[in-house]
């Protein structure tokens, strides 16, 4: 399983990748490969204002439907709608084209509150 350095990992098994002051986010290939196949996603509106911790959407699989939380508080202001009509995509590819929103960061130091790649693994290595 890989967990990509330069990304933020929250401990819902969300990934963050900072770029100017968005940040895109989505769901980690521990996730994914837990969930098994996706086959549908529910993701927010643009213009939501989305608060770190909190659900912003949810994906559903074959095996049961999971909340998508927020990893840090903003405005939506990109959703990827080619995984709204492909959700597979999460599965093959969860750090690329599989990613599910971009948001406007309130406060880029909230990053901080996330894990990094090895303390994401240490945390997915500790599941039961």
């Amino acid at each position: 399983m890989e967990f990509p350095e330069g990304l933020r990992y929250s401990r819902e098994h969300e990934w963050a990748r900072l770029s100017g002051e968005r940040v895109r986010v989505g769901i980690t290939s521990y996730a994914q490969d837990t969930l098994g196949d996706i086959v549908f996603v529910m993701l927010p509106k643009l213009g939501e204002e989305v608060t770190a911790g909190q659900p912003l959407g949810e994906v559903e699989s074959t095996k049961s439907v999971s909340d998508v939380f927020a990893p840090v508080s903003g405005a939506i202001v990109a959703r990827n709608e080619t995984v709204e009509g492909s959700p597979e995509l999460i599965n093959s590819d969860p750090y690329g084209d599989g990613w599910l929103v971009e948001i406007q960061i309130n406060d880029p130091s909230a990053l901080d509150d996330l894990l990094d790649a090895r303390g994401y693994a240490d945390h997915v290595a500790a599941q039961p």
